[in-house]
């Protein structure tokens, strides 16, 4: 079974991570990230085998879904970090208007499979939990800050997601 690298939130980013967010942050980079890094990156860590995407220090593996309406195999990739035994992830879509498509795809069937992984996906609603896990995201990806303020600015609440290992199903 593949392994995804433990990603430790409580370990403070270096110098270059705070830089690169702060980048990361910029209406410039938010743009570039919507229109071709989401398309890039599921390719660049299947290609390098999980160890390269343009997120480049922040860690990121690919989440594959089924389209809610299509079935189809998606594949995004997303940035993360574990809590205890699990996984989490965010569905930040930059800070922008509306959840991205993938949460909409774990919404319908929450058994995905994360850096080769198989998990099972829920959406963690309990307020005290979201705020404490924001705390952890922060310290991983700073620009989850500036996404959470654009999000509420538009209205919207950015879900944190909670991914557990599952059995692979059997054919």
């Amino acid at each position: 079974m593949a392994e995804l690298r433990y990603v430790d939130p409580a370990r403070p980013p270096s110098l270059f991570a705070r830089v690169y967010a702060t980048l990361a942050a910029t209406r410039f980079a938010n743009f570039v990230s919507r229109h071709l890094n989401w398309k890039l990156d599921p390719l660049l860590l299947r290609a390098t085998r999980g160890r390269f995407a343009t997120t480049l220090v922040f860690p990121a593996a690919v989440l594959e879904t089924k389209g809610a309406r299509s079935g189809a195999l998606r594949r995004n990739a997303i940035i993360y970090f574990h809590d205890g035994d699990t996984v989490v992830i965010v569905a930040s879509n930059a800070g922008g208007r509306s959840h991205p498509a993938w949460y909409h795809n774990v919404r319908a069937d929450p058994d995905v499979t994360f850096g080769g992984v198989p998990m099972r996906a829920s959406v963690v609603d309990d307020e005290h939990e979201r705020e404490r896990l924001w705390s952890l995201a922060d310290r991983v990806f700073p620009a989850f800050a500036r996404y959470r303020r654009d999000a509420a600015a538009v209205h919207r609440v950015i879900p944190i997601i909670r991914l557990s290992r599952r059995e692979p199903a059997r054919s």
